[in-house]
Parts: structure tokens; sequence; C-alpha cells
């Protein structure tokens, strides 16, 4: 996604945060928004008309209330209501940020039931299999009935991977939307990893932390992040003094070497 497209996915991310609160209704937003993505495939003009830059986003709004309310929980129909009052570079962005959102709900129920880093792995290791086995990838690629299709994958998988895991792969299996399934399945996986990468801080500092200071930093970050926080330390001479946090893409730096290092672009300037 680019363009206008790019920060209403992230708005929509944030707000998805601020509704999956248990791993049950995580399951359920992701469920869901899946279906609501392949309503939103099957019915080009419901698609056009709900991205349509055009229109009133109270107009839209009204619409997503009128075709939802009572037929999702009320988190998706929230969800979904702010997504067609967002611009988007074309109609398919908005189909394609709702699909990665029902991704990264199923990645929250992983989460919440601490599993997410198997959920990575399985949808890695499956992906693989897929690859090298031309008759399975066949029989899930076919003009079978979802159905069928469905209880091959509880054949294969249940009780063998997270149930994350399976729901994910059973929807896009079901839900291919043009793409292979190994494609499908890539993007699930990084989706996965990047949520995983958002819940590790790798913390530099000039020696090791105590296991009391371990402990207080993650009980800090957690409650600022609002979710669990895994610590990675890093011993780095280079830091000198206080410690530099990098979660995600955000860096949070207390350094003395950063302080200096600043001090110095000031005396530069």
């Amino acid at each position: 996604m680019r363009g206008a497209s790019r920060p209403s996915f992230e708005e929509l991310r944030d707000q998805l945060d601020a509704v999956v609160r248990t791993a049950q209704n995580a399951s359920q937003i992701g469920d869901e928004l899946f279906a609501v993505t392949g309503l939103l495939d099957t019915e080009h003009g419901l698609r056009r008309a709900l991205s349509d830059p055009g229109k009133p986003a109270a107009e839209k709004a009204a619409i997503t209330q009128a075709l939802l309310h009572g037929k999702v929980t009320p988190a998706t129909e929230q969800l979904l209501t702010q997504a067609v009052q967002k611009r988007w570079a074309s109609s398919a962005d908005m189909a394609d940020a709702i699909e990665e959102l029902g991704i990264e709900s199923l990645a929250r129920q992983a989460e919440y039931e601490r599993t997410l880093d198997d959920l990575e792995d399985e949808l890695f290791r499956f992906g693989r299999l897929v690859v090298a086995q031309p008759d399975l990838r066949n029989a899930l690629a076919s003009t079978a009935s979802a159905r069928a299709k469905v209880n091959l994958l509880n054949t294969l998988l249940r009780g063998k991977v997270t149930t994350a895991a399976l729901s994910l792969i059973t929807q896009v299996v079901t839900h291919p939307r043009g793409r292979s399934l190994p494609v499908a399945l890539d993007l699930c996986a990084q989706v996965a990893a990047n949520r995983r990468q958002q819940l590790i801080a790798v913390v530099r500092a000039a020696k090791d932390l105590t296991e009391q200071q371990k402990t207080r930093l993650a009980g800090a970050l957690s409650d600022a992040y609002g979710h669990e926080i895994h610590l990675n330390v890093v011993i780095d001479p280079a830091v000198v003094g206080g410690i530099s946090i990098q979660i995600g893409d955000e860096l949070i730096d207390g350094t003395a070497a950063a302080r200096l290092a600043a001090v110095r672009r000031k005396l530069a300037a």
C-alpha cells in the first residue's frame, strides 16, 4: 500500500489494538474481517462505493453500519466503519487493508495465547511443505468446495499446529484472492514476524543489567505499550552510560554517547 493508503492502514492497526482484548475476540474479529474481505472481493460495486473519495464519509459509514449491524461484533463494525471513512489510493487497497487487519487480529490471538513464535514457525513450515508436495498444493488450489478443503486441513493439521495457525491457513486456502498459497502464507508469516518484533525490546547498555533492573524495565515498558515486552540485552561498550531501547521501528535513546553526539552537533551548527 502506498500514498494515502499507508497512513490510513496504520491508523486502523492502532485502532485494532484498542478493540482486541482477549484471544477469543481476536479470533472472532479476524474471522469477521476475512469474511468482509471476501464480500468486497465479490461485490465490486459495493467496494467501489465504500472507498469512493467523492462520497461523504458519513454516508459511507451509514451504509457500512446498515450492512453489518447485528451480523458482526461491535468491535468489527467499529473498525470497518472507520475503514470506509478513510482515504485509500484504490478500492483494492481498502480490501487489502481489511484482510491484513484480519491477519493482524489472528496474530494477536496467538500473542494472547503465548504462541506467537510458534505461529510464525508453523506458517513457514507449512508453506515449505506446500512447495515440496505438488499433490497437496494442487488439492488446496483445486476447484473443490471450501468445506472439502477445510476438512482436508483439519485432517492434516488439527492438534498439530496452534489454533491461530490453523485459522490463518484455513482462511488463505479458502480465500486465496488470486494469489498462490505459498505467497499468501508468506504474507501471514511476515505479519506474525513483524508483530513479534514489536514485542521485543533490544536494550543496549555498557554493562549487563541486574535481574531486578531487567524486571523493572520490562514492567515499565509493558505498562507503556499495553502488552508484555521481552528484553534482549546487548552489551555495547560504545554506549558509555545509560541505555538505548529499540522496539520495532521506535528508538528510545538515553545513552551518554547519544547525548554527547547531540552536544557535538549543536557545537558544529
